[in-house]
């Protein structure tokens, strides 16, 4: 049985399906096509369904990440696909519009708070993605450029249309996109110290007990001879420094530039020179994040500041900014604001 897509899914399918991709679904991740042709099925059991190997492109396993391309050939195990939701499903996202950068025809830069996913997955039934396109109900087309941590806040991209993706996703996966992130980080970081260049890899943590999951997903600096080594650079700048009233360590701020986009890179690569970014629960130290608390840290401080990128619509260079969101610049000393204020724009050749 072979469906193209954009057919109406069935109430019930007890058979294996292949799906056909599309010009509209190109470069499209695989979980997110899933999603939209497997409504009715929790996101649970999507992604469980990718990690068996039951979901297959031209015959070979693949992962949520996966990009399709044309004329891919998508194999879909037998599966429920309710009209209505089946009892656990995930719920319709709520709508929520988020703080507007930047608007036009091809695409939308929004400043995401911090604590929100970017998409459902795992254990999170909705994120960004989903709640815009609930609110933006007639909106042919909104796909996410890229992606942030769930605690990381500022600059994140959505493109209106399958010609700015495909234009935008280029130029993240060439390097010809500017992206700078605010982090505060324990101690003194040493001002000579401008470059990281180690290699991160991927690895589970174990399951909890009883549980049929895998453990959370964590990254870690490997040797560059590791066989799942990614090479990863990150730039790092210092603004300037500060302790906070009643604590009396060091902390220090800086201007983290990202020349590659893996997952965990600047949060991992900071911890590993010893530096760990304040309120990180994932790298940092537990007590340390819950002892500075009280002293007004509630979150991680690891913010999408700056953003530069060709326009996909006129190739214009394109530079947007997130300033800090209140309850990290209340963190902030005048001379480190005067540092930001002062801070120049870095090139996609810097």
């Amino acid at each position: 049985m072979k469906n193209i897509i954009g057919a109406k899914p069935e109430s019930a399918v007890a058979e294996v399906r292949f799906l056909t991709v599309d010009d509209e679904s190109a470069g499209q991740r695989l979980d997110n096509f899933l999603f939209r042709h497997l409504k009715g099925v929790p996101k649970t059991h999507v992604y469980r369904i990718i990690r068996s190997g039951e979901v297959r492109i031209n015959r070979g396993r693949a992962q949520a990440e996966s990009r399709l391309a044309v004329g891919d050939l998508v194999r879909l195990p037998p599966v429920r696909v309710a009209a209505r939701a089946e009892e656990g499903a995930t719920p319709a996202a709520p709508a929520r519009e988020f703080p507007l950068l930047l608007e036009d025809d091809a695409l939308i830069a929004i400043d995401k708070p911090a604590g929100v996913a970017v998409h459902g997955g795992s254990g999170v039934s909705f994120g960004v993605i989903e709640q815009l396109r609930t609110a933006r109900p007639t909106a042919r087309f909104l796909e996410l450029v890229h992606r942030l941590d769930r605690e990381t806040s500022g600059i994140l991209l959505v493109a209106k249309k399958r010609s700015a993706l495909t234009a935008l996703q280029d130029q993240f996966r060439e390097r010809e996109t500017g992206k700078t992130y605010l982090a505060l980080v324990e101690g003194a970081w040493p001002a000579n110290r401008k470059v990281l260049d180690s290699s991160l890899a991927k690895y589970l943590l174990p399951s909890t007990k009883g549980s049929t999951e895998p453990g959370e997903r964590r990254v870690r600096v490997v040797a560059k001879d590791h066989p799942d080594a990614m090479r990863a650079l990150t730039l790092v700048r210092v603004l300037g420094s500060l302790a906070l009233p009643g604590d009396g360590r060091t902390l220090s701020l800086l201007a983290v530039t990202i020349k590659t986009g893996r997952t965990h890179q600047i949060r991992v690569h900071l911890a590993s020179a010893g530096h760990a970014i304040v309120g990180d629960d994932k790298y940092g130290d537990f007590e340390r994040n819950r002892a500075l608390q009280k002293f007004g840290v509630k979150r991680m401080f690891l913010h999408a500041w700056r953003l530069q990128f060709n326009h996909p619509a006129s190739g214009e260079r394109t530079a947007l900014q997130a300033d800090l969101p209140p309850e990290l610049q209340a963190l902030m000393t005048p001379p480190l604001r005067e540092a930001l204020a002062q801070a120049p724009v870095p090139t996609s050749h810097d």
